[in-house]
């Protein structure tokens, strides 16, 4: 994919870092961002050291400054973003709260990230991809943005809306050339999860095995609007 860029927010650590790493592997150039430094500087070193060209950047993916900062780096290095991947996510407390007893505050940051945060990236770089006619938009979602569970709380109420966002955008844009899709990598050993579901006791992939349909949405520009399920992805077919 010679001088194809591709953006990952939430690159450090989880399915952010599976994702630059296999687009690295595919000759992608990447720019790639999170919030902590020490965990960011460790995934960029590793990319350079797999010899991929690739911007890392500290940087907030919720706050407007920090995105401005982040894209405006981005399109000054590689003159131009092909695909953006809103991939950072926020889980709020641990365990998750019962939604009667969410605060205020708590329901606001993590809507202002896993919502606010892609919304705005997408603001800022959509306008590129429509001006070339050209360009994709992955966002990441769950389980708990499709259905309704009980104690997955705000998190999946923020799903739910950043799949609504998805797809409104993708009829807004249908004919533009650009595809914006949303994706369900299922349950995955993380992090996350395990502040999620602490007491899990099944099988979790790894998120260096759910890379596949990123990697295709990345190149075909002919689907749009769609939500796909990375553990059940079949290449395409």
């Amino acid at each position: 994919m010679e001088n194809k860029t591709v953006m990952i927010t939430g690159a450090s650590k989880g399915l952010g870092k599976a994702l630059a790493i296999a687009l690295s592997k595919k000759g992608y150039q990447l720019s790639i961002c999170a919030r902590g430094k020490e965990e960011l500087d460790n995934v960029h070193a590793t990319l350079l050291e797999n010899g991929a060209d690739v911007l890392a950047v500290q940087a907030d993916a919720s706050e407007k400054d920090d995105i401005e900062r982040f894209v405006s780096m981005t399109e000054e290095r590689f003159n131009k973003i092909d695909v953006l991947i809103n991939n950072a996510s926020y889980l709020g407390s641990s365990p998750i709260p019962y939604l009667l007893d969410f605060n205020h505050e708590e329901y606001k940051e993590v809507m202002r990230v896993n919502a606010e945060g892609p919304f705005l990236m997408m603001k800022r770089v959509l306008p590129g991809m429509v001006q070339r006619g050209t360009g994709s938009v992955i966002n990441v979602t769950s389980a708990a943005g499709a259905t309704g569970y009980a104690g997955w709380g705000i998190y999946g109420v923020s799903k739910f809306a950043l799949e609504g966002l998805t797809e409104t955008w993708a009829d807004e844009l249908r004919s533009s050339g650009v595809s914006i899709n949303i994706v369900d990598p299922g349950e995955m050993d993380t992090d996350m999860h395990a502040l999620a579901v602490p007491d899990c006791d099944y099988h979790l992939a790894s998120p260096s095995s759910v890379t596949d349909v990123f990697l295709y949405l990345a190149d075909e520009a002919s689907v749009t609007g769609q939500r796909l399920e990375a553990q059940a992805f079949t290449g395409g077919e």
